[in-house]
């Protein structure tokens, strides 16, 4: 991908140079929101007062993590299975999240702040490429066109984050909204890896299924699976308290066996 280093302080105020900077900002806008959603996810199991510490933190990272792709973007996206890889792992991910939201135990609910930034940024790795080609490609190799639209993807992604954190808070069905969309962007990458696209040339009906597929997929399979941990957890809590009562004698003392006397 050519960058011209020389143009990061080189500015013409044409028409050209404005059009260039709006459709920057209208990518931005656009893809950033799949980014903000799981920024929001990934937050939201933290106490209050630290999520906007990880919003911040978490959208300062994937900036950071987005200048690194900058340079290598172009020939990532043609390595075979990193896309389909990383398309699992946003799948992957998702359910965890999901998981996570639905538990109702308070120590399932609660996390790290290290942890929140650790899923943004593992996920952020995958679903940042499109993005920053996008972006890359709408900068025309300006430096500081590229730099802009990096700068202006963080208030961007700040506030979303925010705002969808306190909407999941309020409207727990956005959880499953926001589940659904990461599932989208894990069967679109899937479906947009190199080496899926030379073996079956999938259309577009097939990649709007698969996408479809994968958005109801993560939300059955959360939902199931975490019904089944609470089970599974609800069964071992009743064997263990069946165990521990037929331990016990009623009366506190230990059992005495009665024989009958010949």
């Amino acid at each position: 991908m050519g960058l011209d280093w020389g143009t990061m302080f080189h500015i013409e105020w044409n028409i050209t140079f404005l059009l260039a900077m709006l459709n920057i900002v209208f990518i931005n806008i656009i893809l950033s929101g799949d980014n903000a959603v799981l920024i929001a996810m990934a937050v939201r199991g933290l106490p209050k007062d630290q999520r906007r510490k990880g919003v911040i933190f978490g959208t300062a990272a994937a900036v950071l993590l987005r200048i690194v792709l900058t340079f290598f973007v172009a020939l990532l996206l043609d390595i075979p299975f990193l896309k389909l890889i990383g398309g699992v792992l946003i799948l992957w991910i998702a359910i965890n999240l999901l998981m996570e939201q639905d538990s109702e135990e308070k120590e399932a609910q609660t996390q790290t702040l290290a942890q929140a930034i650790k899923i943004i940024l593992i996920a952020d790795l995958t679903m940042s490429l499109d993005n920053v080609l996008a972006v890359a490609g709408a900068a025309g190799g300006n430096m500081f066109l590229l730099l802009f639209g990096l700068g202006v993807s963080i208030p961007i992604v700040i506030l979303t984050s925010n705002l969808i954190s306190t909407l999941m808070d309020k409207y727990p069905v956005i959880v499953l909204v926001g589940a659904a969309i990461l599932g989208r962007v894990g069967g679109e990458m899937m479906m947009t890896d190199p080496f899926i696209e030379k073996w079956l040339h999938p259309g577009h009906f097939t990649e709007y299924a698969v996408q479809i597929v994968a958005m109801v997929g993560v939300v059955v399979i959360g939902k199931l699976w975490m019904k089944w941990k609470i089970a599974k957890a609800e069964n071992e809590a009743q064997g263990d308290e069946s165990a521990h009562k037929a331990d016990r004698n009623p009366a506190g003392e230990p059992k005495v066996f009665n024989h009958r006397r010949q």
